[in-house]
């Protein structure tokens, strides 16, 4: 019985700290160590750098025209900024419509995948930061100056910005996510640096630019890399990108699930868990949120398994039993029933076994897939 209770207590103060405690902590931590990001500023065109914005294309022809508009509409000084679009593979109008857009440079390349089409496009740049975007994020005016200003610190080779999601049944809940994530995101980066970004808004320095390896994703492998390579990896939340989200529930399961196939071997392969080169601030940083947050799926089973052995040891343990049994048949119910708190329950659940599904799905392939799909819906 002890090793069940150690079990339980374990397990389920591991999930309340990786929830709860962690953002806690740093918010303690913020106090003492935080460092101030440089405030917004509208420097001269002059002062300005040159920026290559690269959109990664795969089947976009539904919006990649309104995408190239949107880049070159951007306020940002035009003889800095060239819009490139690289095609991985597309079979529709996507090449097309983007030269008839006024796209700078367009790459018809054959289909390798998204990080292939953004290797060969980083190869074709020669300006002093290279941004990226999807086909479907679509940017504030102001997005590049403010994702831009963050580079005036000489010691950030990366920074993302915010994608703010639009549409979808599942919008309350992945807003309520988004907006706990965003609020971690930006205490980490006043600490050791965020330990993940996204694909919709995010820019490197040109000389800082790794060729990852095509089946590893650019918004959890740069982080982590640049930071081992002795550069900080920043978030400016003042720049903004908006995307449709997915219209279902289900629709963001399948997006995270193919998000977290190759999460593990970013993991166990491509050494985010290895500390070297590390900050002690980040390497909390990627324990807690990295290891701790996909861990979660396991523990959460732990949990509901240790406290039904537990059962008969007192009242507490049948109290604990009904509110694990409690949550899952929200979670359930939340599937049906549009009321918040069970939605709530419903999106936390899919989140978490989106997790477990991507570890499965990646050992049952035995691989990562290096092509990429559009969730249906977002376009």
């Amino acid at each position: 019985m002890v090793v069940l209770e150690w079990l339980f207590w374990g397990s389920l103060a591991l999930i309340v700290y990786a929830h709860i405690g962690y953002p806690v902590l740093l918010m303690l931590l913020d106090r003492v160590f935080g460092e101030t990001p440089p405030s917004a500023r509208d420097r001269s065109s002059a002062d300005l750098p040159s920026v290559t914005l690269v959109v990664a294309a795969y089947d976009e022809e539904a919006v990649i025209e309104g995408k190239v508009a949107n880049a070159l509409a951007l306020d940002y000084p035009p003889a800095k900024l060239w819009v490139t679009v690289a095609s991985d593979g597309s079979k529709d109008r996507t090449v097309e419509l983007a030269r008839e857009a006024g796209a700078h440079t367009v790459l018809d390349l054959p289909r390798g995948g998204k990080v292939q089409a953004l290797n060969a496009a980083v190869r074709e740049a020669d300006s002093e930061l290279v941004a990226f975007s999807d086909a479907n994020s679509f940017w504030r005016p102001n997005a590049m100056r403010r994702l831009v200003e963050r580079f005036s610190d000489p010691r950030v080779g990366y920074a993302c910005g915010q994608v703010r999601f639009t549409g979808g049944e599942g919008g309350n809940q992945e807003g309520l996510y988004w907006r706990y994530e965003m609020g971690v995101r930006e205490m980490e980066s006043r600490l050791g640096g965020i330990t993940a970004g996204n694909g919709g808004i995010y820019a490197v320095r040109r000389e800082a630019y790794i060729e990852l390896d095509p089946s590893r994703g650019q918004d959890i492998g740069f982080p982590f890399e640049l930071t081992k390579r002795g550069w900080r990896a920043a978030y400016e939340p003042s720049a903004i990108a908006e995307e449709r989200m997915a219209p279902t529930v289900e629709g963001e399961f399948k997006r995270k699930r193919r998000m977290m196939w190759g999460l593990w071997d970013v993991m166990l392969k491509w050494g985010m868990l290895d500390p070297r080169g590390y900050s002690p601030l980040y390497a909390l940083e990627i324990y807690s949120h990295r290891l701790l947050r996909y861990l979660t799926p396991w523990l959460h089973v732990i949990a509901l398994l240790a406290n039904a052995a537990l059962v008969g040891q007192g009242g507490f343990y049948v109290l604990a039993m009904l509110a694990q049994v409690g949550f899952l048949v929200s979670a359930v119910l939340g599937r049906f029933i549009p009321f918040l708190p069970l939605r709530i329950a419903y999106y936390y659940f899919t989140v978490t076994a989106s997790i477990a599904m991507g570890l499965y799905d990646r050992i049952r392939a035995g691989g990562v897939p290096i092509g990429w799909e559009k969730v249906e819906g977002t376009r």
